[in-house]
């Protein structure tokens, strides 16, 4: 295959970017060559605003021929939560032919080295940026995620974490060199001396099963990261959200073999309504890695079965605030209602549980009973949603029916402190929008915990009533420890309940946020210097990103020779 773009050329546009990238991942700083604002966007080849959504509007009710191996029907049926039919068909592949023609290209995609694997890795990822106004209505209107959102989340805050795994792969691959002189000296006799050489080598076929809310944000970490160390992909979409991943496997195809690579690296796996060919994909021999987010039930049975392959997996947990003390009570209170608002609470990291002792915190507006500061946090969701404008461009759409299900059986769990309202979206009378609720409940009795203690997973929060700080910090490590958390917040002006706080985080490998009252939301991570989950507690087998998430994606394969 010849190549249009040559490693040399790839290496000179992008080296730097690399660069940047690895000297992020090691300060911590924040950083990001992916702008975050719409108008950024419309000169050096990108798509502005109006470009961007008429190639999305030309996408609806056409046929995506990626040009793949395999194809034996086309399948779609994505509707937009905003009440669109897409109309979008894909292509269905038999599993027979298309992983073997996977396979194919491993070896000169092997060969290519680290250093290459990931520049063009790059350029994938910038071909996308330049057409992140495009991606961010496939977003919006397969998550139900509002346009601002899709936007930022789906578009420079994912193609940042696909960045960030790219790093993180070239570092562990470039810890070893790819030679080395090997000396032993044998005193009168002439010294041992060997060459040896060291090539990172794939496993296998990576799976990448997407999820229905964050396609890309939370699919583009274990793609780029199997990819860069190797390995060729099969993006497996959620069948609610296949367009932006579609999208980015047709990128990825067409700078796969505009660099001399096989397309095959990268496919894609549409299925059938109803057909749930993920269970079957991960049993299969030829796949040896498994990136998974979605239920606990799910990635529970991947863990368990997927035996040949190397399982990372993002499920379901408890996220729990404590709300001990603040020194900014309407801070932490605007900061909360952001929280629990954001995306109708349809993220992995939004919180559930706000623990709060039962006799009232303290603040700097004076003591606060427990009732009050319900009641406070329920006027301040109130406000921040109260204009139905602003509250569409913050809630989105629920995302799919079992979330409004839940939502709405929630308000029978306790008694109800704020109730959730139906909101008209005038762009899109078919949306379904609803605000949060917030159920009070009371930690000591046993009915309340079967609430507490279970994911709901959308715009569902608990007040819970506790004993004490202490009660409040041996509740949050029962529940990180039995039901996980990605994320966890605590509010005190106490030295000795934050330390007991960090304590219980630092012992069940919880993120911990303290005293959040500003810009930063307990619910948002930012790539290159916050971690996504942390590995060590039910609700993540991993975390976004670091070494341990790339580094046994593949091998070091050894060759030694006498010098």
């Amino acid at each position: 295959m010849t190549a249009a773009l040559s490693a040399h050329e790839l290496i000179a546009r992008h080296r730097s970017t690399l660069d940047q990238a690895l000297e992020a991942i090691r300060t911590r700083a924040y950083w990001s060559p992916h702008p975050e604002h719409p108008k950024a966007y419309g000169e050096n080849g990108s798509l502005d605003a109006a470009a961007g959504k008429a190639a999305f509007d030309a996408l609806l009710g056409s046929r995506l021929d990626l040009g793949q191996p395999g194809t034996d029907d086309w399948v779609g049926g994505e509707t937009s939560p905003y009440g669109v039919d897409l109309g979008v068909t894909y292509p269905h592949a038999d599993l027979d032919v298309l992983l073997p023609a996977m396979k194919a290209g491993q070896r000169a995609w092997r060969d290519a080295g680290a250093e290459q694997r990931a520049v063009v890795c790059l350029e994938i990822l910038k071909r996308i940026s330049d057409r992140t106004h495009e991606f961010a209505h496939a977003v919006m209107h397969t998550s139900g995620q509002a346009f601002m959102m899709a936007f930022q989340a789906g578009g420079p805050h994912a193609q940042d974490r696909g960045l960030e795994a790219v790093a993180y792969a070239y570092v562990e691959q470039a810890r070893t060199p790819d030679n080395a002189e090997w000396t032993k000296p044998q005193g009168k006799r002439d010294p041992l001396a060997m060459s040896k050489q060291f090539t990172p080598v794939p496993r296998g076929i990576a799976l990448m099963i997407g999820c229905n809310t964050f396609p890309t944000w939370n699919g583009y970490p274990g793609l780029f990261a199997s990819l860069a160390t190797g390995n060729a992909v099969l993006v497996k979409p959620h069948p609610r959200a296949v367009l932006p991943l579609a999208l980015t496997v047709q990128v990825a195809r067409e700078v796969l073999a505009e660099t001399g690579f096989d397309p095959n690296l990268m496919a894609l796996a549409a299925e059938r309504p109803g057909e749930g060919i993920a269970k079957t994909l991960a049993l299969r021999p030829e796949i040896r890695i498994i990136d998974y987010t979605g239920s606990t039930e799910f990635g529970d049975w991947l863990e368990a079965n997927a035996r040949q392959a190397q399982v990372y997996t993002e499920k379901a947990g408890v996220n729990t605030v404590v709300v001990h003390s603040t020194s900014d009570y309407k801070g932490m209170l605007s900061n909360l209602a952001f929280s629990l608002s954001l995306y109708s609470g349809q993220m992995c990291t939004t919180p559930q549980n706000l623990l709060v002792p039962r006799e009232g915190i303290s603040t700097d507006q004076g003591p606060k009973s427990y009732d009050e500061v319900v009641a406070d946090l329920a006027k301040s969701v109130d406000g921040l949603l109260g204009d139905d404008a602003r509250a569409n461009a913050l809630l989105g759409a629920i995302v799919n029916p079992d979330v409004k299900a839940r939502l709405e059986a929630a308000a029978g769990l306790g008694e109800v402190a704020l109730a959730s309202r139906e909101i008209t979206n005038p762009d899109f009378p078919g949306a379904v929008v609803r605000t949060p609720v917030i159920v009070k409940l009371d930690g000591a009795k046993p009915d309340a915990e079967a609430a507490y203690m279970s994911e709901c997973f959308g715009p569902v929060s608990f007040a819970v009533a506790v004993d004490s700080a202490a009660d409040a910090a041996e509740l949050l490590r029962r529940t990180v420890r039995e039901k996980g958390a990605m994320t966890v917040g605590a509010y005190t002006t106490d030295p000795e309940v934050e330390q007991a706080v960090q304590e219980v985080c630092l012992e069940e490998a919880a993120q911990l946020s303290l005293n959040l009252t500003g810009g930063v939301y307990v619910n948002q991570t930012a790539a290159f210097s916050d971690f996504h989950g942390s590995g060590g507690n039910p609700a993540a087998s991993a975390a976004l990103c670091d070494g341990a998430f790339v580094a046994n994606r593949f091998r070091v394969v050894e060759v030694r020779r006498d010098a």
